[in-house]
C-alpha cells in the first residue's frame, strides 16, 4: 500500500498563509547581514578612535549613512517576506549585487596588488580577524539570502499574489 504525506503551507492567525521557509530564512539571512554590517562598524569605529584616523565629522557621517541603509535593509526584508516582488528585486541587486561588490572591492584589490591570503593573516591582529570573521558572515548571509529568494517555492510565492502578516 502506498503512502504519501503532503504538507500543507503553514497558517497564520487569521488563516493567512506564511511564507514557505526559503522566504523565511532568506529573511533571518538578512537580519544576519544587517547585525554583521553593524558589528563591522563598531570595529571600525573603534579602530578609527584608537589611531586617530577619523575626523568626527567623517565618523558620524559614516554611522548616519549606515544607519540609513541598515533600517532600509530591514524594512525592505519585512516587505519581502511578505511577498512583495518589488522588495525581493530591490534586496537581490541593492544588497546583492551593489553591496557584495562593495564589501569585496578592498580584498580583491590586495590580491591584485600581489599580496596573499597568507600574509595578510600573517599581519593580521585580533580586530582584523574579528572583522574578517564578521565580514565572511556577512557575505556568506547576502549570497545566501539571494539564492534562497529565487528558490521554486520562494518563486511561487512571489507569483502566487499572496501576501501575510509578516510572520
Amino acid at each position: 500500500m502506498s503512502h504519501s504525506t503532503t504538507s500543507l503551507p503553514a497558517t497564520a492567525p487569521h488563516g493567512t498563509r506564511l511564507p514557505p521557509a526559503p522566504v523565511r530564512t532568506a529573511f533571518a539571512l538578512w537580519v544576519t547581514a544587517v547585525a554583521a554590517g553593524a558589528f563591522e562598524t563598531v570595529l571600525a569605529v573603534g579602530r578609527m578612535l584608537a589611531d586617530s584616523s577619523g575626523s568626527a565629522g567623517g565618523i558620524v557621517m559614516g554611522l548616519a549613512v549606515r544607519l540609513v541603509v541598515f533600517t532600509a535593509a530591514i524594512l525592505v526584508a519585512r516587505q519581502m517576506r511578505r511577498g512583495r516582488g518589488w522588495a525581493r528585486i530591490a534586496l537581490a541587486l541593492g544588497l546583492g549585487v551593489l553591496g557584495t561588490a562593495s564589501m569585496v572591492v578592498q580584498p580583491i584589490r590586495a590580491l591584485a596588488q600581489g599580496r596573499s591570503l597568507a600574509w595578510e593573516l600573517a599581519q593580521a591582529g585580533p580586530m582584523d580577524l574579528a572583522f574578517a570573521a564578521s565580514r565572511a558572515v556577512h557575505v556568506g548571509a547576502v549570497l545566501t539570502a539571494v539564492v534562497l529568494m529565487f528558490l521554486p517555492a520562494a518563486n511561487a510565492y512571489f507569483r502566487s499574489g499572496r501576501r501575510t502578516t509578516g510572520s
